[in-house]
């Protein structure tokens, strides 16, 4: 593979490890505690989650956000349920059909302009209750904020939630970026989760200065009763369990979350003002977290990326995908933003 700069704009999950939470780690590494979550590290995060989110909210650490997505799922399905989400969800197009394979269910994607579900366009889906031919439909998923960079507002995610209730539907939220959806939103994690009407949150940190681990967090308790054996069974209990939770407990008490995501929006719109100013670059999404969607010459996609790696969203349209982290500098877009033009006037 080629060399390529020392920071690029493919993902988010390619930045390493805020320091304070690998300081936080090596604290953790001291001494024999008992594995599989039976510890004080855990047990303080734990608190630290339902402090955050809610005292009713219970919350289990898992592994990757795949198994976070599915093993939530997982717990409010049986093999005969659809659950309806965006036709860009993750759950859809990048979990290589985990969520047919160990949920046993169905997805019913929902196209959309941006990554946004909405009452109008998931009623689509809401047929055939009932009728033993048909799937049933049991779990509204949507992404906060979404594929596409955009973020549902409170308001948007309260009439999901009520028509997922009408139809006795739960409603279930990928948020493994949620903290870049807070700051955008200026909204505590409670506000627009558990207040808005949400039943089971996949709640990630790993793209946000985070080393590995994922949070599912239930807000209804009966909803939690099994899980502890879905997630043994589902591969994700982990045993040295104390090094997940001093993350989370740094992450959210230490405000890391919200310094970081900051940092990556911030970044985010100064990459959109400077290429913005390019009238060959289109861009084609509101940029409301730490993501650039963008139409761009064919001819420079390929030597672009040599340099600086990067995603193609889609290849007919030559639609990329452009992501800010933490430690992104404005001189790393300064410098990108002028090699574009560079390539673009050749």
């Amino acid at each position: 593979m080629n060399a390529i700069k020392d920071h690029a704009f493919a993902s988010d999950n390619n930045s390493g490890i805020h320091p304070e939470i690998l300081a936080a780690i090596a604290r953790a590494n001291r001494g024999h505690v008992i594995a599989y979550g039976d510890d004080p590290y855990t047990r303080k995060a734990e608190d630290t989650l339902r402090n955050t989110f809610g005292r009713e909210a219970e919350p289990f650490f898992v592994l990757t956000g795949t198994g976070a997505n599915v093993l939530g799922l997982a717990s409010l399905l049986q093999p005969y349920h659809a659950v309806i989400c965006a036709e860009s969800a993750h759950i859809n197009v990048d979990e290589c059909g985990a969520p047919e394979r160990f949920c046993n269910c169905k997805l019913l994607p929902v196209n959309t302009t941006d990554g946004k579900l909405n009452p109008d366009n998931i009623l689509q889906q809401l047929q055939g209750f009932g009728f033993e031919h048909h799937v049933q439909p049991k779990v509204i998923s949507i992404s906060q904020p979404t594929e596409m960079g955009t973020v549902y507002t409170r308001d948007e995610i309260e009439s999901i939630s009520q028509l997922a209730k009408k139809h006795d539907l739960y409603l279930h939220v990928d948020g493994a970026r949620l903290a870049n959806a807070a700051v955008r939103l200026n909204l505590e994690f409670k506000a627009f989760t558990k207040d808005a009407g949400i039943d089971v949150l996949s709640f990630g940190g790993t793209k946000n200065g985070m080393l590995f681990g994922e949070s599912v967090i239930f807000f209804r308790k009966e909803l939690a009763e099994h899980f502890r054996y879905i997630r043994k069974q589902g591969m994700q209990l982990a045993s040295k369990m104390r090094f997940i939770a001093i993350q989370f407990d740094t992450y959210i008490t230490q405000k890391i979350w919200k310094a970081n995501a900051s940092h990556a929006n911030e970044m985010a719109q100064i990459l959109y003002k400077e290429t913005e100013q390019i009238p060959e670059i289109q861009v084609t999404q509101k940029v409301e977290t730490n993501g650039i969607f963008a139409r761009i010459p064919r001819k420079i996609i390929a030597p672009l990326q040599k340099e600086y790696f990067f995603y193609v969203w889609d290849e007919a349209t030559n639609e990329v995908r452009w992501m800010t982290s933490y430690d992104t500098q404005p001189e790393d877009i300064e410098d990108f933003t002028h090699f574009i033009k560079e390539l673009i006037h050749q």
